[in-house]
């Protein structure tokens, strides 16, 4: 029995492009380059273009762009995503989970 090194997540992001003048690409680009920097294989990123929220939570900023990202990496990833984005204010949400 081999031991897998490399797990496969499916990582959602609610971006906050609020003020945010420059294509949403670039943020695309962004998180790519950060999960490649964590050691992160990025198979695939799909923009799921502006979505509604289900709760607003603040007046006049009803809904953003969602992303979901496919990468593969070591069981660390989630943490040390999470802990990589918490104080960048383009990424609004983050959910990781096992694909």
């Amino acid at each position: 029995m081999s031991l897998q090194t490399k797990r496969k997540y499916k990582i959602t992001i609610i971006l906050d492009t609020r003020g945010y003048d420059s294509p949403v690409g670039t943020l695309e680009e962004k998180v790519s380059g950060m999960l490649g920097e964590i050691g992160a294989e990025v198979e695939s990123i799909q923009n799921m273009g502006r979505q509604d929220f289900v709760r607003v939570t603040v007046t006049g900023h009803e809904g953003d762009t969602f992303l979901v990202i496919v990468a593969s990496g070591d069981a660390s990833l989630p943490a040390t995503f999470q802990e990589r984005v918490r104080l960048d204010k383009q990424i609004k949400r983050v959910l990781i989970q096992s694909a």
